[in-house]
């Protein structure tokens, strides 16, 4: 048996979907002065670790992934607001990311605030397109993942945990603190992007319920090993600054558990994510060697 081939299977998808993000971009920013920064922003040199989680869902659960692909950059829209507006000074004020300047940096502030709004309103856009002239089924899937995305990056999501985040600064909590969180700023967003997949693929209650349980374990994993990479990692390899969290006082899982037993927690979190995909046969394998890639990488 054949080992699956994670780096071809990764290239393919990004160009799937960075191709769809150009025409994205072509369609709804005419205006060269906005369409730059967005453009970027959003193609420049990532993992793409969303939307790749997003079509594998779905052509796990049998379903055709270019009716995940809106989906797909939506998320990655989202997502790359989210890091745009990270970065900006009044937060986290980083001069890289992705390996390039940051948008304030490469642009100005003012662009990169214009440039983050007008990612997460393209991404509700990209998700209410062609609606009304969706079968009704079809139409009542790309609704539910609109909920989704909604509930994922908002108040009960992302935002809420970039503000414990920035509110936790300096201050001691508890590791279940902690996991909540990351739960909320990291996990929401990734559990997401698996939901999105498996909605669009019409998956059954059972694997919707699995694949729940997968990405919020991969969720936080991704998590634990970035807070890892930022102890040990480098600024030209991860593509951004390191050393960060701890001259933030930030809470990290190095910080409270010691870096050897923050490793072995991202381990035990992989190893629980890929139980949970023993329901599924090798259609599964591209999330097996995700989540593995999720506790392996360096960057």
């Amino acid at each position: 048996m054949t080992s699956f081939d994670l780096k071809n299977y990764l290239s393919a998808q990004r160009q799937k979907v960075d191709s769809a993000l150009q025409a994205y971009i072509a369609s709804f920013c005419p205006w060269k002065r906005l369409r730059d920064p967005v453009s970027y922003s959003l193609l420049a040199p990532g993992k793409r670790l969303r939307p790749v989680l997003c079509l594998s869902a779905c052509s796990l659960v049998g379903g055709d992934e270019n009716l995940a692909m809106p989906a797909a950059c939506a998320l990655e829209m989202i997502h790359t607001y989210s890091l745009i507006h990270d970065d900006l000074p009044a937060l986290d004020n980083d001069d890289l990311r992705r390996g390039c300047p940051t948008c304030h940096k490469a642009f100005d502030e003012a662009t990169a605030i214009l440039t983050g709004d007008a990612l997460l309103t393209m991404a509700f856009e990209v998700l209410s397109l062609d609606g009304p002239a969706l079968p009704s089924d079809m139409a009542g899937r790309r609704l539910q993942v609109i909920g989704l995305l909604s509930r994922a990056a908002g108040c009960r999501g992302m935002i809420e945990g970039q503000a414990r985040d920035l509110a936790y600064e300096g201050v001691s909590i508890s590791q279940d603190a902690l996991e909540e969180m990351h739960g909320l700023k990291t996990g929401a967003m990734i559990s997401a992007a698996v939901a999105s997949g498996a909605v669009m693929g019409g998956a059954s209650t059972s694997e919707v319920e699995r694949l729940d349980v997968f990405a919020q374990k991969i969720g936080l994993a991704f998590q634990v090993v970035d807070d890892i990479l930022n102890v040990l990692g480098t600024p030209e390899r991860l593509g951004k600054a390191v050393g960060t969290d701890m001259a933030r006082r930030k809470n990290t899982y190095p910080a409270l558990l010691g870096l050897e037993a923050a490793q072995q927690f991202a381990r035990d979190l992989v190893n629980g994510a890929l139980q949970a995909l023993t329901l599924f046969d090798n259609k599964a394998d591209p999330l097996r060697a995700l989540a593995r890639y999720i506790v392996e990488r360096n960057r």
